[in-house]
Protein backbone atom coordinates (compact mmCIF):
# COMPACT_ATOMS: atom_id res chain seq x y z
CA UNK A 1 0.00 0.00 0.00
CA UNK A 2 0.94 3.20 -0.89
CA UNK A 3 1.89 5.71 2.29
CA UNK A 4 -0.68 7.01 4.17
CA UNK A 5 -1.79 10.61 4.33
CA UNK A 6 -3.44 12.54 7.03
CA UNK A 7 -7.16 12.89 5.42
CA UNK A 8 -6.94 9.28 2.89
CA UNK A 9 -10.07 7.39 3.34
CA UNK A 10 -9.62 3.43 3.11
CA UNK A 11 -12.71 0.60 2.67
CA UNK A 12 -12.63 -2.62 3.74
CA UNK A 13 -12.29 -5.44 1.27
CA UNK A 14 -13.98 -8.41 3.55
CA UNK A 15 -17.23 -6.30 4.94
CA UNK A 16 -18.92 -2.76 4.47
CA UNK A 17 -15.95 -0.65 6.85
CA UNK A 18 -14.50 2.35 5.95
CA UNK A 19 -11.57 4.72 7.73
CA UNK A 20 -10.06 7.98 6.87
CA UNK A 21 -6.40 8.58 8.41
CA UNK A 22 -6.18 11.15 11.47
CA UNK A 23 -2.69 10.85 12.26
CA UNK A 24 -0.19 8.63 10.55
CA UNK A 25 3.82 8.10 11.49
CA UNK A 26 4.95 8.24 8.09
CA UNK A 27 5.86 5.37 5.96
CA UNK A 28 4.47 1.94 4.68
CA UNK A 29 2.14 0.81 6.70
CA UNK A 30 -0.10 -2.28 6.44
CA UNK A 31 -3.30 -1.89 7.57
CA UNK A 32 -6.01 -4.55 7.22
CA UNK A 33 -10.12 -5.14 8.39
CA UNK A 34 -10.92 -8.33 8.97
CA UNK A 35 -7.63 -9.70 8.42
CA UNK A 36 -7.26 -8.68 4.64
CA UNK A 37 -5.79 -5.27 3.31
CA UNK A 38 -7.95 -2.35 3.13
CA UNK A 39 -8.43 -0.61 -0.28
CA UNK A 40 -8.43 3.06 -1.67
CA UNK A 41 -11.39 4.22 -3.05
CA UNK A 42 -11.96 2.76 -6.38
CA UNK A 43 -9.48 -0.09 -6.03
CA UNK A 44 -11.26 -4.07 -6.64
CA UNK A 45 -9.72 -6.58 -4.71
CA UNK A 46 -10.72 -10.55 -4.90
CA UNK A 47 -13.65 -11.85 -2.81
CA UNK A 48 -12.51 -12.45 0.86
CA UNK A 49 -14.17 -14.24 4.04
CA UNK A 50 -13.38 -12.10 7.59
CA UNK A 51 -10.93 -13.83 9.71
CA UNK A 52 -12.75 -14.87 12.55
CA UNK A 53 -9.87 -13.96 14.93
CA UNK A 54 -10.34 -10.76 13.17
CA UNK A 55 -14.07 -9.88 13.40
CA UNK A 56 -14.63 -7.63 16.70
CA UNK A 57 -16.02 -5.16 13.96
CA UNK A 58 -15.81 -1.00 13.66
CA UNK A 59 -17.98 1.25 14.91
CA UNK A 60 -18.73 4.80 13.41
CA UNK A 61 -17.72 7.56 14.64
CA UNK A 62 -15.12 5.55 16.96
CA UNK A 63 -11.48 6.46 16.57
CA UNK A 64 -8.74 3.72 16.31
CA UNK A 65 -5.32 3.64 17.40
CA UNK A 66 -2.16 2.02 17.34
CA UNK A 67 -0.61 1.01 20.99
CA UNK A 68 1.84 3.68 20.58
CA UNK A 69 -0.81 6.07 19.66
CA UNK A 70 1.68 6.90 16.33
CA UNK A 71 -1.37 5.99 13.80
CA UNK A 72 -4.81 7.17 14.39
CA UNK A 73 -8.01 6.31 11.96
CA UNK A 74 -11.99 7.45 11.89
CA UNK A 75 -14.82 4.48 10.87
CA UNK A 76 -16.65 6.37 8.58
CA UNK A 77 -18.56 3.47 7.56
CA UNK A 78 -19.60 0.52 10.30
CA UNK A 79 -18.44 -2.89 9.75
CA UNK A 80 -17.75 -6.50 10.99
CA UNK A 81 -13.87 -6.41 10.65
CA UNK A 82 -11.18 -5.46 13.04
CA UNK A 83 -8.81 -2.92 12.22
CA UNK A 84 -5.18 -4.29 12.38
CA UNK A 85 -1.70 -2.55 11.25
CA UNK A 86 1.21 -5.64 11.19
CA UNK A 87 -1.36 -7.59 12.28
CA UNK A 88 -1.73 -5.68 15.47
CA UNK A 89 -5.37 -5.20 16.68
CA UNK A 90 -6.19 -1.54 16.74
CA UNK A 91 -7.42 -0.19 20.31
CA UNK A 92 -10.16 1.96 20.45
CA UNK A 93 -9.86 5.44 21.54
CA UNK A 94 -11.45 6.44 24.55
CA UNK A 95 -13.27 9.50 24.77
CA UNK A 96 -12.67 12.57 27.04
CA UNK A 97 -15.21 13.73 28.97
CA UNK A 98 -15.74 17.59 29.18
CA UNK A 99 -16.03 19.38 31.85
CA UNK A 100 -19.31 20.61 33.74
CA UNK A 101 -20.36 23.56 32.95
CA UNK A 102 -23.49 24.15 35.45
Amino acid sequence: MPELKTGARLKSSVCDGEIMVVATPGGDIDITCGGAPMLLPGDEAAAAEINPEHAVGIVIGKRYITADEALEVLCVKAGQGSLAVNGELLLQKDTKKLPKTD
